[in-house]
């Protein structure tokens, strides 16, 4: 029996926003202030972690004890801040997705790991909240991704079943979070990526919000 597909909730960063590169300079930039030596091969280390989880495992490794967690996390978050403001653009095709979404008349639903001022300030940059019927932050729940708990939540605020539900993620411990809510799973790596075999465990992979969109219409559509 075909599941009906009633809802479409959307990570944030790498999906939404073009923001991963974004972090990428802004955490270098904080780590180098503090003297420590931080390439952007060490960023895509933690790609789709919690920032809090982030800046734990990193300050342990370097034995950082000349700046808080707070505050080096509150460092990086104003960097960040900016840096969406200056540069912050959609993802191509993404636009074009929430518009098919919107249309089909299919709850809308944002499920993201980064903080809640993070997502206010991408939603405003890109002007597009008018789209969502719940914008989540695992910010301050107990368990972030790969956990479900920040997708049965959205679910939850959507009022739609999580089988129900239909994800869209880029990274590999959103698609596990995904899966373990019971939903259906588009993954769309970046090129750093994309030949993951990880990815496996999404329903579909595709390269591009633009192939992503027209494999929703055809699970839409069935």
């Amino acid at each position: 029996m075909q599941t009906v597909i009633k809802a479409v909730i959307f990570d944030m960063d790498g999906v939404l926003i073009d923001s991963e590169p974004l972090w990428r300079i802004a955490m270098v930039k904080g780590f180098t202030d503090i003297g420590v030596p931080f390439t952007e091969d060490d960023c895509r280390k933690t790609t789709g972690m919690r920032f809090k989880e982030v800046v734990d495992i990193w300050l342990n490794h370097f034995k950082i004890t000349s700046i808080s967690a707070l505050d080096f996390e509150n460092k990086v978050t104003d960097n960040l801040t900016e840096l969406i403001q200056n540069k912050g653009k959609a993802i191509n095709g993404v636009i074009d997705i929430l518009e098919f979404c919107h249309k089909k008349q299919l709850k809308i639903g944002l499920a993201t790991s980064s903080s809640v001022k993070l997502m206010k300030k991408v939603l405003n940059k890109l002007e597009i909240e008018s789209y969502f019927d719940a914008t989540i932050s695992a910010e301050y729940m107990l368990y972030a991704k790969p956990h479900p708990e920040v997708y049965l939540t959205c679910a939850n605020q959507l009022a739609v079943h999580p089988i129900n539900c239909l994800v869209i993620e880029d990274s590999v411990n959103g698609c596990i979070s995904g899966k373990a809510a019971q939903m259906k799973v588009i993954a769309v790596p970046d090129v750093d990526h994309n030949k993951d075999e990880r990815f496996g465990i999404a329903d579909y992979k595709y390269s591009n919000m633009h192939q992503a969109l027209e494999g929703i219409k055809q699970i839409i559509d069935k």
